[in-house]
């Protein structure tokens, strides 16, 4: 199965004493389910004028070479039908035509997608993939009429575009509807234009809410089994208010065509976005300035949370709100301005969906406590410069210490170990030297090199500090102790679970 993106693109019986007892028995209402529409004629006639296709075209130099369009059939010398491929191919190659030195010309490909207007002054709501990397881009309107349309802003991790069109008249408009009341079960329209045909009209219901396709971190899809195919990006989903609930997204199809599984991004997350684009150009999406973890079952019982609730905070940017609010690793975020986060997942969405510069609470659990913070938040900078460098390499040292019942020994850093395992010289911590086989540690894939930073949350310099965090966790009835875990790919917090400490060896009186 292939994400696409939709663009051309019983009760029991006792008997006692022979008398019959029966139980009492609570009668469930049957849930009365409202009937379908006799018609969406009325409502599709309303919408349809605001809804309008976008194409778009972009200039693609071909490159001459051995890989330039088919390659002609071999044919004996002097076959008569060695001329006639020649001549056909030359004249079906890019800059073709049977002259000259056959140098490929330029190529025009065209891209057909679906757009809405939302305001009378010509702006028109799509998806930044429709348009993206576009010489030109036009809108036609239901009546025929082509114009021609400017990029407003465009919002790549979103996947929304805002542009603007020129009319001697006002244009007809839809609004946003509010989509967090819209329910799985709810009938609702998609209107666009599929494979280029124009104008069309399916119904559907909402199939699920909050759904995660792995296109971006603030993925929050409405699905829909409205019949959705390549052309209806960009394209409005209704509700049955004639409110635009969604914008038709991306589609699950093993062939291209819809299978009635279509993706919508909320209305409540794009209008917040296309406001930014009218005003700014660009999204200005709130940035807390954390890089995080899922919380599992194993974190939560070794920082004695009740539950796996939460992002866990395993690293903060240098300098970012967070920083600045001493917010640090190892925090678990339960709050972000008086909204619960359920998952490590939910958090970049809040986040985002704030306002830049607003002063907002995070609850955070740290020492075993809940605690409050204030932070300011900060707009999120590029991509580009949320780019971060990470150090380390493995390593091995003379005089390991086995910290027991973990499967690990380890050592202080020394000159030694940074030149044998490439360490940096600011490297800071404690460096694993051994696994062994089949011990907590080994489960969890840890190596000889990784370094830990910190455990139960507690910076650690030296393979005592590890042993008193072990101790002290073992004392406390932990099933699991919280190691921080720095290696190649970055930062990591690593639960390992605590098994009982070998007996001593020590002699005992006689």
């Amino acid at each position: 199965m292939r994400l696409i993106r939709s663009t051309v693109a019983r009760a029991a019986l006792l008997g006692v004493s022979f008398a019959l007892v029966t139980p009492s028995v609570t009668l469930v209402q049957p849930a009365i389910a409202r009937s379908a529409p006799d018609s969406f004629a009325d409502l599709a006639a309303k919408l349809l004028p605001a809804v309008v296709n976008v194409s778009s075209t972009q200039t693609i130099t071909a490159k001459n070479g051995p890989n330039m369009g088919p390659e002609m059939p071999a044919f004996p010398p002097g076959s008569p039908f060695e001329q006639f491929f020649k001549d056909f191919l030359n004249r079906n190659r890019p800059g073709g035509g049977g002259g000259g030195d056959n140098q490929p010309a330029p190529r025009r490909a065209q891209s057909l997608g679906s757009g809405f207007i939302v305001d009378p002054a010509g702006y028109v709501v799509t998806n930044n993939h429709v348009i993206e990397g576009a010489d030109e881009v036009s809108v036609t309107l239901q009546d025929g009429t082509t114009l021609k349309a400017t990029i407003v802003g465009r919002d790549e991790s979103g996947d929304l575009a805002l542009l603007k069109v020129k009319s001697d008249k006002p244009l007809p408009t839809v609004d946003f509807g509010d989509s967090s009341q819209s329910r799985v079960g709810d009938w609702v329209l998609a209107i666009g234009n599929p494979f280029g045909l124009g104008g069309t009209v399916t119904a559907g219901i909402v199939s699920a809410r909050g759904r995660d396709i792995h296109q971006g971190q603030y993925d929050d899809f409405i699905q829909t089994d409205a019949a959705i195919n390549r052309g209806n990006s960009g394209g409005p989903l209704f509700n049955m208010d004639g409110q635009v609930i969604g914008i038709n997204t991306a589609i699950f199809s093993p062939s291209g065509g819809s299978i009635g599984i279509g993706f919508s991004i909320p209305a409540n997350m794009a209008k917040n976005i296309i406001g930014q684009l009218k005003e700014f150009g660009h999204p200005r999406r709130g940035w807390l300035g954390v890089k995080i973890q899922q919380v599992t079952p194993e974190i939560a019982e070794s920082l004695g949370l009740k539950d796996s609730n939460g992002a866990m905070v395993a690293g903060v940017t240098d300098g970012g709100p967070a920083e600045k609010a001493k917010i640090r690793g190892g925090d678990i975020i339960l709050k972000f301005d008086n909204h619960d986060v359920k998952e490590m997942h939910n958090l970049p969405r809040i986040v985002a969906d704030s306002e830049v510069g607003k002063e907002v609470p995070v609850v955070v659990w740290r020492d075993g406590k809940e605690i409050t913070v204030q932070t300011t938040l900060a707009e999120r900078p590029a991509d580009e410069q949320l780019a971060s460098t990470d150090a380390g390499k493995p390593a091995d040292t003379t005089k390991p210490t086995d910290i027991a019942g973990l499967g690990i020994k380890v050592a202080p850093i020394s000159q030694e170990l940074k030149d044998k395992f490439q360490l940096q010289d600011s490297q800071k911590g404690v460096v694993i030297t051994d696994i062994s086989p089949n011990t907590p540690a080994a489960d969890r894939g840890l190596k000889p090199g990784d370094v830990i930073l910190e455990v139960q949350q507690t910076q650690v310099t030296a393979p005592a500090d590890i042993q008193k965090q072990v101790d002290a966790a073992r004392k406390a009835d932990r099933k699991n102790v919280l190691m921080l875990i720095q290696r190649e790919g970055g930062v990591q917090y690593v639960p390992l679970a605590l098994t009982k400490a070998p007996a001593s060896k020590d002699k005992q009186p006689g």
